[in-house]
């Protein structure tokens, strides 16, 4: 038995025609988004009224010194002779050893919180990396002074005295088995601020990265373990890659917390004012710990050039965060984040 279907008669070419789709939104969404927006609007609005704010106060020395600022050692401002050239360059080499230290120590943690441990282990160990994180930095920097200072002169010796034909471990004055050194030319060094320092970052590093890890797509995960690969093999065939923005967005927010670090540097390291590249031997300061030394005592120029140096930290620490931002959003993992 058969049925006949009408024909259906078309008296023009069919055309597909675009529908929009609108969406009236309530008051609650208009609220949430203007809320949002006011938020994101304040937030750069804030952040450029201090950069606005450092440079207005910076500009008299920055007349004065003008490029030579960035590259003289000297900091006499009441002389007009300062610079931020042998300062900045103690700040990125307290930032580079926390970092040599922290990277490791940060992607190893937060490799086995996310891919090894047990559950109950996992939750602890967690809970206890947030708590690191909310040490205040005087404590870690009296711990420093205390314990670690003392504890690490034997490393530094050891490493002066096998790796000292590296310009960077090399220290400058008595020999470092002799007897008459008694620690003093390794005691307040930018490499004891630096171990310090990377207590400090290790927390926010291992953080980023294990929410990194654990957004690994499952299927990804089960694929390598169906070809054949075991957990090692997973983690750096699968994790690892996905995981690329957040080991970067982690080791950058570690190096801007380490570049404005104060207390740890203000209490350990001997203050010196050229550049020092000999990370064993005492003597160095930063840009945040110079402002801190200073501006209690500073004369109306030399508080505008503090403000110069806090200007020119500012924008490094910009650059830094914006070019992490730009690597992180091309990474699978920042851009699903």
């Amino acid at each position: 038995m058969t049925v006949d279907t009408p024909a259906l008669s078309v008296s023009g070419p069919l055309k597909a025609e675009r529908r929009s789709v609108r969406s009236v939104p309530g008051a609650g969404d208009r609220i949430f988004r203007g809320s949002t927006r006011l938020a994101a609007v304040a937030v750069v609005g804030v952040i450029g009224a201090v950069g606005l704010f450092l440079t207005i106060r910076a500009y008299p020395a920055l007349a004065v010194a003008k490029l030579h600022f960035l590259t003289t050692q000297t900091w006499e401002p009441d002389s007009h002779r300062f610079g931020v050239g042998g300062i900045l360059t103690d700040t990125i080499l307290i930032a580079l050893v926390a970092l040599v230290v922290s990277v490791p120590v940060s992607l190893g943690l937060s490799l086995f919180i996310s891919e090894i441990a047990p559950k109950r282990i996992q939750r602890a160990m967690i809970s206890l990396v947030d708590l690191m994180a909310a040490v205040p930095s005087v404590v870690y920097a009296l711990w420093g002074v205390n314990y670690l200072q003392p504890h690490v002169l034997g490393v530094s010796r050891f490493l002066s005295s096998w790796f000292g034909w590296i310009p960077i471990f090399k220290v400058v004055g008595p020999a470092s088995s002799s007897i008459l050194n008694k620690g003093t030319s390794f005691s307040a060094s930018t490499f004891i601020v630096g171990l310090t320092v990377s207590l400090m970052v290790i927390p926010i590093q291992c953080s980023v990265m294990r929410e990194s890890f654990s957004q690994t797509p499952l299927g990804e995960r089960e694929g390598a373990y169906a070809l054949g690969g075991n957990r090692w093999g997973m983690i750096t065939t699968v994790v690892l890659p996905f995981g690329r923005g957040g080991i970067i967005g982690g080791t950058m927010l570690g190096l801007g917390r380490a570049l404005g670090e104060t207390i740890a540097v203000y209490l350990i390291i001997s203050t010196v004012y050229g550049i020092n590249w000999h990370i064993l031997q005492s003597g160095g300061n930063s840009v945040s710990a110079l402002i801190a030394l200073q501006y209690g005592d500073a004369s109306k120029f030399g508080t505008s050039a503090l403000m110069a140096a806090g200007l020119t930290l500012f924008a490094i620490t910009l650059i830094i965060n914006f070019g992490a931002s730009a690597i992180v959003s091309r990474s699978r993992s920042g851009a699903e984040s």
